[in-house]
């Protein structure tokens, strides 16, 4: 897949294209419908692309209440191109894009950049200046500019549910630690990524060795709890190993601040990623966090999460 970071480094003899248009943050199910509504216009011989923003618009028109993000940019073009999206479109979302028209907007990006001939969105899609344009000034500008309009309806958040799929609503099953319900809406796990970092050692003291993934701020982590996940270090990006992850303060040894930890089950004496980006795949929820008398019932309930977890993701 091409990434293009601004209209200016698209290609002038890009071929005709179908584009969507969103944050995407998440890439879920409703976002997958859009996404495969451009692709399959490849069938005419146009181009399926993505306009896409970077960083989310909400941080720069609302900062104080800009979204904990789902996906890092990385993440979100690498489910694109799964998807089978041909090119990207990253605009910086600056204050000068906020304050665009829908109508430049248009004109600029979807016809002058992209030569769009389809442009997909979903029915509550809306850009320009203020939100100002909707699906029907979209319509008006394609007939002025040659492309056609495609209003889908995207997924469904359940089976027989009338409400669609929304990154909102993933964010909330995360934050109460429903990861299982979030891998429904998302069609994959929900992840988080950092860097691992020093801790204090002491899971390793205790016979339960941890990377600690500094999640960088701004990016939704679950709910506090133990949970089993699938791990892997930016070193073997092709090795991903089942494990037990801790998300909170450790209540048992004091207020601490809040971690992601990540115990490699069966990883003799620990993995060494110190330094690596690792993912954390977060798969169920196995129970909530406790706070306990002392080391041995907290080494004991540790031994069954390992069982738990092993369990739950098939080892």
């Amino acid at each position: 897949m091409q990434t293009w970071l601004g209209s200016r480094r698209v290609p002038r003899d890009l071929p005709p294209a179908a584009v969507t248009i969103g944050a995407f943050d998440g890439v879920h199910r409703g976002h997958r419908v859009l996404l495969e509504r451009v692709v399959a216009d490849t069938v005419r011989g146009l181009l399926p692309v993505v306009v896409t923003f970077d960083p989310h618009p909400m941080a720069v028109i609302r900062p104080d209440v800009a979204p904990l993000l789902l996906t890092t940019l990385e993440h979100r073009l690498s489910l694109f191109a799964g998807a089978g999206i041909a090119g990207t479109l990253v605009l910086p979302f600056t204050p000068e894009l906020a304050a665009q028209s829908a109508e430049r907007f248009a004109t600029d990006v979807l016809s002058g950049a992209l030569g769009a001939r389809t442009v997909a969105v979903g029915r509550n899609f809306r850009f320009g200046h203020r939100a100002a344009g909707d699906v029907v000034l979209l319509a008006e500008l394609g007939r002025e500019l040659g492309f056609d309009v495609d209003v889908v309806d995207l997924a469904p958040l359940g089976e027989g549910a009338a409400t669609e799929v929304s990154s909102t609503a993933i964010r909330r099953m995360v934050a109460g630690g429903d990861v299982e319900a979030a891998a429904r809406a998302l069609a994959r796990p929900h992840r988080v990524s950092g860097q691992v970092v020093h801790g204090d050692h002491r899971g390793r003291e205790l016979g339960f060795p941890t990377a600690n993934v500094a999640v960088p701020p701004g990016y939704a982590v679950p709910g506090d709890g133990v949970y089993a996940a699938w791990l892997r270090g930016s070193d073997e990006p092709g090795r991903w190993w089942p494990a037990a992850v801790s998300v909170g303060t450790n209540p048992t040894f004091g207020a601490l601040p809040r971690r992601v930890e990540a115990h490699a089950i069966d990883a003799p004496g620990g993995l060494d990623l110190y330094g690596q980006i690792a993912d954390v795949d977060f798969v169920a929820r196995i129970r909530g966090m406790v706070r306990f008398a002392g080391v041995e019932p907290l080494v004991a309930q540790m031994h069954d999460d390992v069982r738990v977890a092993r369990a739950v993701l098939g080892g």
